[in-house]
């Protein structure tokens, strides 16, 4: 008992001290030095909302906190514009200014691209997972467990990002959010379409009094479907992404072989 509140105490610090150094690190302070707290304020105020959204998304990784992001960005930019100047040292037509342009651009957006890339690859594994998970929580709502304790088990025995979600959510119900608005958080944090679809149909069978087990086991039969018939158009799509590499690299080695003997000879009779 004393074990499982203090695994209860951990998480919820963890999501309190997570939230404060978010919003810390959003206006520039928190443990950055003064050097990065003023570059940071150079970012307009929506630049900071995207690239906070981006950061949710990417799951808040604790290395690269808001604060550093923020900084990074005009260092990058003056990074990307000494190499746009060099460039044009040595060559200062047209082109290599129209280079140079995009060169400071690109470096201050690098920050935002990795992000995104990083938040793109965490929706999917959320989305790979989720229907595994489901069954784990009816598995447990049927041996006789609440859906919250469900929920716990499952984000304690899981690993991977939508582990962490789920024991974010239920750490913030333990902190007095309602369940409700723990589930929107989650929706927020996470903008996986088939998470939202599920938390949807938690609330609403919460709100009408529908049996949970029979929720969980319809969702992670969707979900289930729905990852096969993905995986199914991704196998279709091979084809067309095969065909420009071997129109570009086997074709004229093919043409090669096949017309070299031919002009060879040709070569040889005149």
């Amino acid at each position: 008992m004393f074990s499982t509140v203090g695994a209860s105490a951990r998480q919820i610090r963890g999501n309190l001290s997570r939230g404060f150094s978010a919003e810390a690190a959003a206006l520039g302070g928190g443990p950055a030095r003064p050097v990065f707290g003023g570059l940071a304020r150079l970012t307009t105020a929506k630049g900071v909302a995207r690239l906070d959204r981006l950061h949710a998304l990417a799951g808040r990784p604790a290395a690269w906190p808001l604060s550093r992001l923020l900084a990074a960005k005009p260092l990058l930019m003056g990074v990307g514009l000494l190499l746009g100047l060099l460039l044009l040292a040595g060559n200062a037509s047209d082109r290599m200014v129209a280079l140079a342009i995009v060169v400071t651009t690109v470096s201050y957006f690098v920050p935002d691209l990795l992000l995104y890339s990083r938040g793109i690859e965490r929706q999917r594994a959320i989305g790979l997972e989720l229907p595994d998970t489901l069954d784990q929580m009816l598995i447990a709502v049927e041996a006789g467990l609440g859906f919250e304790s469900a929920m716990s088990r499952a984000g304690e025995n899981g690993k991977g990002p939508l582990a962490e979600e789920l024991q974010r959510t239920l750490g913030d119900m333990r902190v007095g959010v309602p369940r409700k608005e723990a589930y929107l958080a989650l929706e927020e944090r996470t903008n996986v379409p088939d998470l939202r679809n599920f938390t949807r149909a938690v609330v609403q069978a919460d709100a009408y009094g529908i049996s949970i087990s029979s929720v969980l086991r319809t969702q992670a039969n969707e979900m289930r479907l729905k990852r096969r018939q993905r995986a199914e158009e991704q196998a279709m799509k091979i084809p067309v992404k095969i065909t420009v590499p071997l129109m570009l690299l086997i074709l004229p080695v093919l043409l090669l072989m096949i017309m070299g003997p031919v002009v060879l000879t040709a070569m040889k009779q005149f």
